[in-house]
């Protein structure tokens, strides 16, 4: 009896298995994986934005077929849940392309599937560099920390910012950012006067800020993951006295990131920081990518990084799916992502055929109101920036 109970539901899931098969002929299927709840459920929920801006935009059929997204959710980080629900998406809904990853740690959890499956892998946020080296199926849309880091120090210098503290998250994507920050400055001839490495989790900032303030550099050089920590962060910064006395924030853009900063108070005001778009960034195709944002998610606020990098994945997909006709092979996929140029909100945007990284422009930027709200306003830029950690 036991016997028979197991073969008819073994043979129930051979019947499920055959089935995403058969309606995947008239289907091109997105696998996105990210965190959609949790501490970090708003890099999902940016993804999903831009990803629903796209296609509010363009429409769900490409090349005679239906582009059908389907979301997971990792509540990461949480690297092994992601490698389960790439592993589920690729051997039963049979996805076409594997997209999203917003941490580090879950898009190198999936990286040997993809290499595997030769599945095309789109980054649409996870930043640390080594990420494009440990598949060769993957293409990222987003940025690498040294690319946006890099330029911070020489901007720095430029403007005799000379003695800085660093503080980082303690994961690939800090550790990143404080080397290439820190190799770049001293290398110009300034001097790191205190580095600092917070917890990924849940970090209580009170002591790092006091040894920063005891360390009495020109500016605090900061990268921590958008969201809770840089309002966490900027709270502690002002409480703390460092504005009085006279440390300036310079930072990645993660720390006045576009969809937070209307809540972070007066404490942004002057910040400078270094990033690849800017909700501010003037152009036809942001000002088209802020509308289709807006009507096509009513509730999601401010667009950010992440949905403009899901965004531009998701035309990647497009482009990709319409060069092959709708039959979606991986090496030859690549072929295509290889070089791929794409006009996007945040400027033009190149992959880069030996990396399979995005090459960008990275602008300097400072929170100033515009129209009585906070907006990173840009001020100067640095054209064609590679990944400068490969």
């Amino acid at each position: 009896m036991k016997f028979t109970t197991i073969a008819a539901a073994l043979a129930a899931t051979a019947t499920f298995a055959i089935a995403p098969a058969a309606l995947a002929q008239g289907t091109i299927k997105v696998g996105v994986i990210a965190a959609f709840s949790g501490p970090f459920a708003d890099y999902g929920k940016q993804m999903e934005g831009g990803i629903k801006a796209w296609m509010a935009q363009h429409g769900d059929t490409v090349a005679g077929k239906k582009i059908q997204i389907i979301y997971k959710d990792t509540t990461g980080p949480a690297p092994e849940v992601a490698k389960r629900l790439a592993q589920e998406l690729v051997v039963r809904d049979k996805v076409d392309f594997l997209a999203g990853f917003g941490l580090t740690p879950e898009a190198l959890a999936v990286a040997p599937i993809a290499q595997q499956a030769k599945k095309p892998m789109i980054i649409m946020n996870a930043a640390t560099s080594v990420i494009t080296t440990k598949s060769d199926y993957i293409a990222r849309f987003s940025m690498t920390l040294p690319q946006i880091s890099a330029p911070m120090a020489d901007w720095a210098v430029k403007n005799k910012v000379m003695n800085v503290a660093t503080v980082v998250a303690d994961y690939g994507p800090g550790i990143d950012a404080e080397k290439a920050f820190s190799d770049r400055l001293v290398k110009s001839g300034g001097k790191i006067v205190e580095a600092i490495r917070v917890p990924l989790r849940n970090p209580e900032f009170a002591p790092f800020i006091q040894r920063i303030k005891d360390a009495k550099p020109d500016a605090v050089f900061v990268f921590v993951p958008a969201g809770e920590q840089s309002i966490a962060f900027m709270k502690g910064y002002r409480e703390r006295g460092l504005a009085a006395a006279g440390i300036k924030v310079i930072a990645t853009g993660d720390l006045t990131d576009d969809h937070v900063l209307p809540a972070m108070g007066d404490a942004t005001q002057g910040v400078i920081t270094t990033f690849h778009y800017s909700a501010a960034h003037k152009s036809p195709e942001n000002d088209a990518f802020l509308k289709s944002f807006a009507s096509a998610n009513p509730q999601g606020g401010r667009p950010n990084f992440m949905a403009v990098a899901a965004y531009d994945g998701m035309n990647a997909i497009y482009q990709v799916s319409n060069k092959l006709k709708g039959k979606i092979d991986g090496d030859a996929a690549m072929g295509v992502l290889k070089g791929m140029k794409i006009q996007s909100p945040r400027g033009p945007i190149t992959i880069d055929p030996a990396t399979r990284d995005v090459v960008q422009t990275v602008y300097v930027r400072k929170v100033e109101m515009v129209n009585g709200q906070p907006y990173n306003v840009e001020f100067d830029q640095f054209t064609n920036q590679k990944d400068p950690g490969k």
